[in-house]
């Protein structure tokens, strides 16, 4: 009999999806049980708390006596910080941590060359935040391939702890299981306002995913708009059946009815926002601080939460309500201990050989995105390149249709004939408006002197403008008329690349990271490290 295998063991956690909802459940049901442990008065205690600590010294109780944990922090921070440090002094394991302006990095080494080689040296987990985003999605392949070819002897786990205005899912783990114990531990609905700076808050950008660890998800977004929730994030909570209000202030949002009694306040990232946003930084402020004639307008047991720091001059949940029974992001904050401590047990294989549920599949893309329409089934059409026909060659028609302005069809088309190396052939490009909806326009290529284009031709075809239809032709008939869809995964072609200039596989940074994309029910193409969505012109660099 096979022995059974830990599924959190040497698991990244790089974004808040990167748990199935049983094993988040799972983690949760363990933090409860750790919390009661610790504020335990049984002299039973230690044993209790033995079930999650990856080193015992004093009970002899060893996972791996040379175990070691990095925490990597190129952005500044506190809580999430030393609640890290503190939870990992409490497994008992060797921990150390990296400063960035002592390291080579700061001598152009890559990301992936200095963590690898600090893997090398017996440490299975790193904790990091950086201002670029992706970096951990990053490393966790790179990890993966180096465990896989027999560089590393055990493959090392990546923990995201924010990386710009991507994502903070240690934040997400705490925030959730505040939430949960707020909730007596029922997961039937959830009810939360999420106020402040939406559009850089890499805090409420994992709740798109975290929060679906309830059954009924209601969420307000109060925010001005300059700095709302970015309309990849809407659309993904739309998905996952979210309801969803949107509302410009404190102001507006108070003064109707329906207000919910979970509060989650952020500060303005004004470490992230460009000059237009700053200049009017007091004026985006005031919609979003809480005032003291907001008082009577809450209903009974509301709980409001921060997942700090917040300003001292300007902070958007004033001082005063410390010490009100309104305070639960000071237990908040306190969870992102225990949090943290169930979350390196869990991949260092401490727990996690219990867990009974569903891990997160394995995803598959599909290959069929041409389809091949039969020509008989056509009516039938001849192909003019001028006013002479095409006797043979290939026509590929339909591209960018639905564009109101040609002036971009036509520099796109250029982009076309370029990176698919049809300047080779003798051809043409044209714009033309659609005949069923006039002021619409569409980008036709013709190639007279191509005899086919191959399947590998089709597929990369289809990631540079899917939508478009390929009339291959001979003897002025169509022999092969296909139409190509954007691909499910795009990735391996040269040229392609992320517009987020904080991404870190964004080409001004050098780290020589080969771009990926997966596209989305909407037919948007995302990054895989930084969720930046993309129409399929906006990926090509070059």
């Amino acid at each position: 009999m096979s022995e059974k295998k830990n599924l959190f063991k040497e698991r990244s956690f790089c974004i808040s999806s990167d748990f199935s909802l049983d094993e988040l459940n799972y983690l949760f049901d363990k933090g409860k049980a750790f919390k009661e442990a610790w504020f335990s008065n049984s002299p039973k205690r230690q044993n209790l708390l033995s079930e999650f600590r990856i080193n015992n010294p004093h009970l002899g109780d060893y996972l791996d006596p040379d175990f070691g944990i990095y925490d990597a922090f190129f952005e500044n921070s506190t809580r999430t910080d030393h609640s890290s440090k503190n939870a990992a002094l409490f497994h008992h394991i060797n921990h150390l941590s990296f400063d960035p302006s002592k390291s080579s990095i700061s001598k152009s080494e890559s990301y992936a060359d200095t963590f690898m080689t600090l893997a090398g040296y017996n440490n299975r987990i790193f904790i990091i935040r950086t201002k670029l985003e992706g970096v951990c999605k990053w490393l966790e392949i790179k990890g993966e391939e180096f465990y896989s070819q027999g560089k590393l002897e055990f493959k090392p786990a990546f923990i995201n702890a924010g990386d710009g205005k991507h994502e903070h899912p240690t934040q997400e783990l705490l925030d959730d299981f505040t939430f949960l114990e707020d909730n007596n531990w029922d997961r039937s609905n959830i009810h939360i306002a999420l106020i402040g700076d939406l559009l850089h808050g890499r805090t409420v950008h994992s709740k798109v995913e975290g929060l679906k660890i309830f059954n009924n998800v209601e969420v307000d977004l109060i925010a001005p708009d300059i700095i709302q929730m970015p309309e990849h994030y809407l659309f993904k909570m739309k998905k996952n059946g979210f309801k969803i209000r949107i509302f410009e202030s404190l102001d507006e949002y108070y003064a109707q009815k329906h207000i919910a009694q979970k509060q989650y306040f952020t500060r303005p990232q004004l470490e992230r926002m460009g000059d237009e946003i700053i200049k009017i930084q007091n004026t985006l402020r005031d919609k979003i601080i809480f005032k003291k004639e907001f008082l009577n307008k809450l209903p009974e047991n509301t709980y409001f939460y921060h997942p700090f720091p917040r300003h001292r001059e300007h902070p958007t949940i004033p001082e005063f309500l410390d010490t009100m029974p309104l305070n639960h992001y000071s237990k908040q904050s306190s969870n992102g201990k225990i949090m943290r401590i169930i979350l390196l047990s869990a991949i260092s294989g401490k727990i996690g050989w219990d867990f009974e549920g569903e891990t997160v599949p394995v995803p598959h893309y599909s290959d069929s995105f041409i389809k091949d329409i039969n020509p008989d089934n056509q009516k039938s059409k001849v192909y003019k390149e001028g006013i002479n026909p095409l006797e043979n060659g290939v026509v590929i028609d339909h591209i960018n249709s639905g564009e109101k302005d040609p002036y971009p069809i036509w520099n796109y088309l250029i982009k076309v004939m370029d990176r698919m190396d049809f300047t080779k052939y003798k051809g043409s490009i044209h714009v033309g408006e659609s005949k069923k909806n006039p002021g619409s326009f569409k980008g036709i290529i013709f190639l007279p002197k191509a005899k086919t284009l191959s399947d590998s031709e089709l597929k990369k075809l289809s990631a540079i403008t899917g939508g478009c239809t390929v009339n291959q032709i001979k003897d002025n008939k169509i022999e092969r008329k296909s139409k190509l869809s954007i691909p499910p995964r795009t990735y391996g072609i040269k040229g392609i690349g992320c517009k987020n200039i904080n991404c870190i596989s964004h080409e001004s940074h050098i780290q020589n990271v080969p771009s990926e994309f997966i596209t989305e029910p909407n037919g948007k193409m995302t990054c895989i490290y930084c969720d930046t969505p993309h129409i399929s012109n906006e990926i090509w660099r070059k």
